[in-house]
């Protein structure tokens, strides 16, 4: 990363060795994004620290552009869960555990980060329903047509922007559903599908 993670121990002593693995596990995310700007991380363990048994908590605050994203991993265990935790206490002593903690919550940030990234990119699929239209022009030898949305006006397309390969399929005045981005002659419809039933790739 391009600044160096601020990490801070509470009800607890600081351990560089814990601070190296938290760096380590950041510096991963430099990955799924280049431009944070800052990398936070708490790391703490209950108030009642001096009873056995007790897990991590762990904060990360990360700032990218625009937004903060934040995990809180505070793991809740059940009693049935508690014995297990004393056996991990008992194997590889707390310093294991805090481990564990770390690589999970920042598991966590990278899911967070990659949803993030593919807001950026608008890969991410909205609920809200697709305009509708309808085909008014085709130039099959050209490879390209035209729609007309229910406001009358006329947007173009490519081939290779019909669902399924099935531009050869399309009439002129079958409806389809689409989504619309600026090109570089001005606004072009993508992702265009035939409204109606679902067909088989290359099937009318």
């Amino acid at each position: 990363m391009m600044l160096p993670v601020q990490a801070t121990f509470r009800n607890m002593d600081a351990s560089e060795a814990v601070a190296a693995r938290v760096q380590e596990e950041a510096d991963k995310l430099d990955k799924y994004f280049r431009r944070i700007t800052s990398c936070r991380v708490i790391v703490g363990a209950p108030h009642r620290h001096h009873r056995h048994g007790d897990p991590f908590h762990i904060r990360i605050e990360l700032e990218v552009p625009g937004k903060e994203l934040v995990v809180t991993h505070e793991p809740n265990l059940k009693r049935e869960e508690q014995g297990e935790w004393h056996k991990r206490l008992a194997v590889g002593g707390p310093h294991q555990d805090v481990y564990v903690a770390i690589r999970d919550g920042f598991k966590a940030m990278r899911r967070q980060l990659r949803d993030y990234v593919r807001c950026l990119r608008h890969e991410v699929k909205t609920h809200h329903p697709a305009p509708h239209a309808k085909v008014s022009k085709l130039f099959p030898k050209e490879g390209y047509g035209f729609i007309e949305n229910l406001e009358g006006r006329e947007i173009y397309f490519h081939k290779n922007s019909v669902a399924n390969s099935a531009f050869e399929h399309l009439d002129v005045g079958d409806e389809v559903f689409f989504s619309e981005e600026a090109g570089d002659k001005g606004p072009q419809a993508i992702a265009i599908r035939r409204a109606g039933k679902h067909h088989p790739a290359g099937v009318p």
